[in-house]
């Protein structure tokens, strides 16, 4: 993971979830086999359920409210959040130039 400087002592545990690609294809209504539809197509892995630690200037975020996490992306308050658990959802990755660099010499 990437780390970022918070307060061990005074962070706050959230609930962060991660969203990718929801299809292992461009096209998922495009199907191999007869009996497939576009449910045959969804990555198993296009949500990850962490937790982060942050700052505890976020404790009791309004659903909606929207944050940058520091080279990870933006992320919105889940309206599951509750005084006790902060959930948020990533919205927007930041682009990985390193990752693409390493696709392409493949």
């Amino acid at each position: 993971g990437t780390l970022h400087w918070v307060s061990a002592e005074h962070a706050i545990e959230a609930e962060v979830r991660l969203y990718d690609v929801l299809f292992d294809r461009e096209d998922p209504s495009r199907t191999d086999e007869a009996g497939q539809d576009f449910m045959s197509h969804l990555k198993a892995d296009s949500l990850r359920v962490v937790t982060g630690h942050l700052e505890p200037s976020v404790t009791g975020a309004a659903p909606g409210t929207c944050y940058q996490l520091e080279r990870l992306g933006y992320f919105c308050v889940d309206p599951d959040s509750t005084e006790e658990r902060l959930v948020l959802n990533r919205t927007v990755s930041l682009r990985d130039s390193w990752a693409k660099i390493i696709r392409q010499a493949r």
